[in-house]
């Protein structure tokens, strides 16, 4: 007997139903994401050549291994596991199909056999009697069975969650929609940032790595930023953002976002994230001359001079919203006069002004004694932008893992056979049963089944 050589595609078709092709595209997936996770991915050039070295640097960008979830390699793997889990799951599902829809009616002696759970019983009934006296308790008992006659015997069949046996099917069929969705988010979507200003609105962002901005479609504002601090420290405990959404110049979304509370409009998502100041902050200043007593209350920015009574004049040189535990501070420098130009390097008398002692500058006994009643500073808000149209894709797919996982792995498809032969003194029943998981479990519901249908049988 000849055995037939199988064709080129034939070949085709076992490579890629292959197990220890899925085994070596899983190994390699883990190995490549463990390289994503360790290297940045989409930083700035000059990052990686900081860290690593101008060299390595050009390697990586060779191997595609700074965008390495976009690299063509990556995609490859993704696609060749796909391709392998679909062949795997096409060879193999025509035959549960066939073992659910087509089951054993008629079992013979053998087929007894061959069952690990099973069971026999005498009773004075007729086959009909004992027959309908079983299809009640089946029913009852498991589930409603069907009837088969042949050959003078009389064949009850029952099952119980069949459809457990496609759970490891619906896991297959999540991981492709889960990669589906991640390639519809990587084709249609993007990831980006912009900073706006207080008062300021952008319908553009800015896509990490790329040089061209996107347009968003509509506008969003910054009505408000603010932060707060830790006590006695700069670490900012909490900072949120009041975004408006415009629509033709009309708003249609208010939220105040902050971390972990985006803002989404059109499958667009604001992310909070960073912050920062945007030029120099606004002064007030209550200033008493000495002498007189006579005050005035002016107002200055950062670096900019300020004339005073009897012509002496005054700027901020520094500013902090945290001195040393004592709240925001400002470092004044007093200047000869309003026309005096500062030059660099030049140095003039300064001083430490506290906003909450507001007579603390009075113990230094110049000529005038200064208080800080309030100060303005304009930020900008920092936020990410996600857009991802596959995002209800990959959350489809994660429903239906874990759907299938618990199908899987806490389900299984018990079935029951009983065949009524009849004798001389009535009838003799013969059953068994199995389960295609957790025998264990089976083993001892079986037991509690057995003692039912024999005590059902002979009452």
């Amino acid at each position: 007997m000849t055995t037939r050589d199988k064709s080129f595609f034939e070949h085709i078709w076992d490579f890629f139903c292959s197990l220890k092709l899925a085994i070596a595209t899983l190994i390699l997936l883990a190995i490549t994401s463990i390289i994503g996770t360790v290297i940045q991915q989409n930083a700035n050039p000059q990052d990686y050549i900081r860290e690593y070295g101008q060299t390595a640097y050009k390697i990586f960008l060779a191997l595609d291994f700074l965008d390495m979830y976009h690299s063509w390699w990556f995609i490859t793997l993704l696609v060749v596991f796909a391709v392998n889990l679909t062949c795997c799951s096409i060879k193999r599902l025509p035959r549960i199909v066939r073992l659910v829809r087509n089951p054993e009616l008629t079992p013979d002696e053998k087929f007894y056999k061959s069952l690990g759970r099973k069971g026999e019983v005498e009773t004075a009934l007729d086959a009909e009697q004992a027959a309908e006296r079983l299809n009640t308790f089946l029913g009852k008992a498991f589930a409603s069975p069907r009837r088969t006659e042949e050959g003078g015997r009389i064949h009850l069949f029952a099952q119980k969650m069949a459809w457990a046996r496609f759970g490891v099917y619906v896991v297959h069929a999540s991981i492709l929609i889960i990669f589906a969705g991640a390639m519809i988010g990587a084709l249609w979507g993007y990831k980006a940032f912009v900073n706006i200003p207080e008062g300021s609105s952008t319908d553009k962002v800015w896509p990490r790595g790329g040089e061209q901005p996107i347009d968003l479609g509509f506008s969003v504002r910054c009505d408000r930023f603010e932060v707060q601090y830790y006590p006695g420290s700069m670490r900012p405990k909490e900072f949120v953002s009041d975004l408006v959404v415009l629509e033709d110049g009309k708003e249609v979304l208010k939220k105040t976002i902050e971390v972990n509370d985006p803002l989404t409009w059109r499958g667009i998502t604001f992310y909070q994230s960073s912050y920062g100041p945007m030029g120099n902050p606004q002064f007030r200043f209550r200033v008493r001359e000495r002498a007189t007593g006579k005050t005035v209350e002016v107002t200055a920015r950062q670096g900019q001079p300020v004339s005073l009574p009897g012509g002496a004049a005054f700027r901020v040189a520094d500013f902090t919203e945290q001195f040393q535990n004592f709240g925001a501070a400002v470092r004044i420098e007093l200047l000869p006069g309003t026309t005096h130009e500062h030059k660099p390097g030049e140095r003039h008398p300064s001083f430490v002004v506290l906003k909450n002692f507001p007579e603390f500058d009075a113990q230094r006994g110049g000529r005038y004694i200064f208080s800080l009643l309030d100060f303005k500073q304009r930020y900008y808000t920092g936020l990410q932008v996600a857009k991802d149209p596959g995002v209800w894709v990959v959350w489809l797919g994660c429903f239906l893992m874990v759907t299938g996982c618990f199908a899987a792995f806490f389900l299984s498809h018990r079935r029951i056979w009983i065949t009524i032969e009849p004798t001389e003194q009535g009838s003799r029943v013969r059953y068994g049963g199995n389960a295609h998981r957790n025998q264990p479990a089976f083993e001892i519901w079986f037991e509690n089944f057995s003692s039912e249908l024999e005590s059902s049988i002979k009452s």
